[in-house]
């Protein structure tokens, strides 16, 4: 238990007692604060202090904060790919098939239980010895994490996060040849009106979703398209459900992407897509102001062999297309 003593300085003008500590103790989050003025744990002249008492000066404050309690999530040796550390936060390569967080069905086998076995200088979030989660991937989208070790390297992520200055770029194969070689698509997402398991860009109460384009490539025989996609925000299946919305899905979207494959006139693309198993998606870029720093920091990651297997067919069957008709 480590306490802290603070006097209220008769020269400042009047405040709230919840706001003056969110300024003294910034390492602690306002809903951690909360908690421990709710617990008793925040005194004023010995006595418990309510949150909205109004400092007018010379008051005594005392906060009593708990040591973090360990995570009841169990830690696994599970390994990672480290793309940076420090004792702020941790860039990962995350393989698909990973799920992030434990949930009913993965209670075991997550990033956050391979987290808390290898990162042993975790200062607690939240008031638990965890790693802190700022965003996530889907279980079958590879590419670059972060997740934070302190609290207040949580909180200034999440804050980037939240106002759109993070720079996220991801690399998909989607079908079809989009209308243009850059544009963007700004369209609200929200929770399906039916299919409770499903995001949607007809949603009751969708949330503002913006995602840009760039075409990277394109293979006109099969109809497929390599394109570079930027997020300005985070919804939830973001890029599945924007890109299936403009009947481009991502190749291999078991959700948004119906049985397009079948349509697919190469017996080979259809089989090395089956084999693929997921959406081919791949988050390869995640750049951030460091929180404790200041400098910016960007990590990247390589398109993953299942993906680049299919990428590498589609260029060798268009090389051999060209050799074989050339231009006039």
């Amino acid at each position: 238990m480590q306490t802290r003593h603070f006097v209220f300085d008769r020269s400042r003008a009047a405040e709230r007692l919840d706001c003056f500590l969110a300024g003294v103790l910034p390492e602690i989050s306002r809903s951690q604060l909360k908690r421990l003025i709710d617990e008793g744990r925040v005194t004023l002249g010995g006595m418990p202090a309510k949150a909205g008492t109004r400092l007018k000066g010379g008051e005594q404050i005392a906060v009593r904060v708990p040591e973090a309690v360990p995570a009841e999530t169990p830690s696994q040796d599970i390994p990672l790919v480290i793309l940076f550390e420090d004792s702020q936060l941790i860039v990962i390569d995350k393989p698909a098939g990973m799920v992030v967080h434990p949930a009913p069905g993965h209670a075991e086998g997550t990033l956050v239980n391979a987290l808390l076995h290898h990162c042993r200088d975790l200062s607690g979030i939240g008031g638990e010895l965890r790693p802190g989660i700022v965003h996530r991937l889907d279980k079958d989208t590879s590419g670059v994490m972060v997740a934070t070790k302190t609290d207040a390297a949580h909180r200034h992520l999440a804050g980037q996060f939240k106002d759109h200055s993070i720079n996220r770029r991801y690399v998909a194969l989607v079908y079809g040849v989009l209308p243009t070689a850059r544009g963007t698509i700004d369209h609200p997402i929200g929770r399906h009106p039916t299919q409770r398991k499903k995001m949607s860009t007809v949603s009751r109460r969708g949330r503002r979703a913006v995602t840009r384009w760039q075409v990277l490539e394109v293979f006109p025989g099969d109809r497929l398209t390599l394109v570079e996609l930027t997020l300005e925000t985070g919804r939830t299946h973001q890029i599945r459900v924007h890109l299936a919305d403009r009947q481009h899905p991502l190749v291999g979207d078991p959700v948004y992407g119906g049985n397009r494959v079948k349509n697919l006139v190469d017996p080979e693309l259809r089989r090395r897509i089956r084999e693929l198993g997921r959406q081919a998606l791949h988050a390869r870029l995640l750049g951030f102001v460091h929180p404790e720093t200041g400098a910016y920091l960007e990590r990247t990651s390589a398109v993953p062999a299942d993906m680049q297997v299919i990428i590498d067919y589609l260029r060798n069957k268009q090389t051999s297309a060209q050799a074989a008709y050339p231009a006039r």
